[in-house]
């Protein structure tokens, strides 16, 4: 397969399991945490399904096309070590849904930020908060969910943390 082929297919995955996702947490209160900004593709595509919803962005460093940068409020800048933890602490339990596209191509460097994300990350889950990445996570108490039609396993992760108050 060629790289623009590949590429597509991630894109086409990207987009179904973000799509789900947006409609998965339709019920759950909360806000957004985008991890990774890049171009800001996939943070103009969640502005426009999520209208409404706040969404913090976690960037080491802005290389967004200008229409994509998020406001200052919602921009937190600088290495997930040091900007997570803080906005775990203060949104504990308030966040819907979170999207992490934090993958390098660097097998090492790409499990460190999964590792690092697995760990900080579960507090501040809302009950039925969905969260998608394109690296695996081993978060705690959640459960895996089924990839959307179409997308390959392994291309996409989805999790989303049990809602105890609907048992």
């Amino acid at each position: 397969m060629s790289r623009l082929d590949s590429a597509i297919r991630r894109l086409q995955a990207q987009r179904a399991c973000l799509d789900l996702a947006a409609a998965a947490i339709a019920g759950v209160p909360g806000v957004v945490f985008e991890l990774g900004l890049g171009n800001g593709r996939t943070f103009d595509h969640l502005r426009e399904r999520l209208p409404g919803r706040e969404i913090f962005v976690f960037e080491r460093k802005v290389a967004a096309h200008p229409s994509c940068i998020p406001d200052d409020e919602h921009l937190l800048l600088g290495d997930f070590a040091e900007t997570l933890p803080p906005a775990v602490e203060r949104m504990a339990g308030m966040v819907a849904m979170v999207h992490g596209d934090v993958g390098s191509g660097r097998a090492e460097i790409d499990a460190e930020i999964a590792a690092l994300i697995s760990r900080l990350l579960p507090p501040a889950l809302a009950p039925g908060a969905i969260v998608l990445c394109d690296q695996t996570l081993s978060l705690a108490e959640v459960e895996v969910l089924p990839l959307p039609e179409g997308v390959q396993p392994g291309r996409y992760h989805l999790y989303r943390r049990p809602d105890s108050s609907a048992a």
